[in-house]
């Protein structure tokens, strides 16, 4: 799979906030089925020392949002139910960006959607390459 265009921009915030990345991509195998989530990182210091995050990284930038949305949805349905089996210490997180956060992912809709199914979400600017937000 092909990274997505604003892997390297969330991999650097990331970086910024002290996680160290130990897979880029991290390959899950359960049950026969292959899978890659972008990055896997582990937090060293401070008072979350210990802490490991999976993090999908979506761009939004397709023809649909709505379809680029059942695509990360899907997703992150999926290789969270992977992560359950094989690394339950993990979290994972859906990263998208601060402007597609601030409009599409504000619709009720998407919101409801979010919630129900306990997606986390990292939003990320990536021209500041930062993490604005960790919901």
């Amino acid at each position: 799979m092909g990274k997505d265009r604003f892997h390297n921009a969330v991999r650097t915030a990331l970086e910024k906030e002290n996680w160290v990345i130990t897979a880029d991509p991290y390959q899950l195998s359960v049950g026969g089925v292959d899978f890659e989530i972008d990055l896997a990182a582990e937090l060293i210091a401070a008072e979350r020392a210990g802490e490991k995050i999976a993090v999908e990284i979506k761009s939004f930038i397709g023809r649909s949002l709505v379809s680029d949305f059942h695509t990360a949805l899907g997703q992150c349905i999926n290789y969270q139910f992977a992560l359950n089996e094989v690394d339950s210490q993990r979290n994972l997180y859906l990263a998208i960006p601060e402007t597609i956060y601030q409009s599409f992912f504000q619709r009720r809709f998407v919101k409801s959607v979010i919630d129900k199914t306990q997606i986390n979400l990292l939003i990320y600017d990536q021209t500041q390459e930062v993490i604005r937000q960790w919901l």
